[in-house]
C-alpha cells in the first residue's frame, strides 16, 4: 500500500462505527480526510497521539477515494498550556472552526503554518492574547485574498505620520480622521504584526496600550 508521511494538525474528529474515528487534518500540503480504525479502543496505539492541539507525525496510507487511512502517528508536539486558560483555549478553538471554514474555500497550505504559529503563540502564556489575535486575524484575510493596506489609505494616498486614521468597514480600509484613535505607532506595529513572527514581536515592549486599538482592526477586517 503506498503511503504518504507528513506532519498534520487535527481539526475535527468525528466518531464512525463502534471503534472508528475520521480525522480532518490539515497539513503542510494541505488538508486531509482520514480513517483511524480503532482509535477508540482502550488500548489504540494511536489514541494519544492524535489530539487537538497538537501537531503530531503521520503515515496516510490509500484507502477509498479521498479518505485515507491513518496508519501511524507520532506525537511532536503537545501544546497543553493553552487548556490552562479559559480564553486561550476558546480563541484556539475559533482558530480552528475559522481555517476549517476558509481552506474550503481557498486550500491553501500556509494554512497550516498559520495555526501551527497560534498554538505556539498561545501555549507561551508570556504572549498577549490580545497580540496573537492580531496575528492570526491580519493573517487568516490576506490568505482568503483581502490583505489588509497597512501603507495608503481608502483612497490610495500614502498613509502619514502626521494624520490620524480610522478603519472603514464599508471600505475594509483606513480612512484619514482628524482625532481618530489610529496613530503613527498603531501602523507601526501593525506593520510589524503583518510580517514577524510571534516569538519575535513577543520581545517588543511598550505595546500594551495600544494593542487593544490594533486587535480591533484586524478582527474588523477579518470580518469575524
Amino acid at each position: 500500500m503506498k503511503t504518504v508521511r507528513t506532519r498534520a494538525i487535527v481539526l475535527r474528529r468525528t466518531n464512525y462505527g463502534e471503534a472508528d474515528r475520521i480525522l480532518q487534518l490539515l497539513t503542510p500540503e494541505g488538508k486531509r480526510s482520514v480513517m483511524a480504525r480503532g482509535v477508540r479502543r482502550e488500548k489504540s496505539r494511536l489514541a494519544g497521539d492524535i489530539e487537538l492541539f497538537a501537531v503530531t507525525d503521520v503515515v496516510i496510507g490509500e484507502g477509498r477515494g479521498e479518505l485515507g487511512i491513518l496508519t501511524s502517528a507520532r506525537l511532536v508536539q503537545f501544546y497543553r498550556h493553552i487548556m490552562e486558560d479559559y480564553d486561550r483555549m476558546q480563541f484556539g478553538y475559533t482558530a480552528i472552526k475559522l481555517i476549517t471554514r476558509a481552506s474550503e474555500m481557498v486550500d491553501e497550505p500556509d494554512w497550516y503554518d498559520v495555526l501551527a504559529e497560534v498554538y505556539k503563540g498561545l501555549d507561551a502564556h508570556s504572549i498577549a492574547l490580545e497580540l496573537v489575535q492580531t496575528w492570526f486575524y491580519l493573517r487568516y484575510a490576506a490568505l482568503l485574498g483581502h490583505e489588509l493596506s497597512l501603507w495608503h489609505d481608502i483612497s490610495g494616498a500614502e498613509l502619514s505620520a502626521d494624520m490620524q486614521y480610522r478603519y472603514d468597514e464599508t471600505d475594509q480600509g483606513l480612512r484619514p480622521l482628524v482625532g481618530a484613535e489610529l496613530r503613527a505607532e498603531h501602523i507601526k506595529l501593525l506593520r510589524l504584526i503583518a510580517t514577524r513572527p510571534l516569538k519575535t514581536l513577543a520581545q517588543i515592549g511598550g505595546i500594551n496600550e495600544i494593542l487593544p486599538e490594533c486587535a480591533l482592526v484586524a478582527r474588523q477586517h477579518a470580518a469575524i
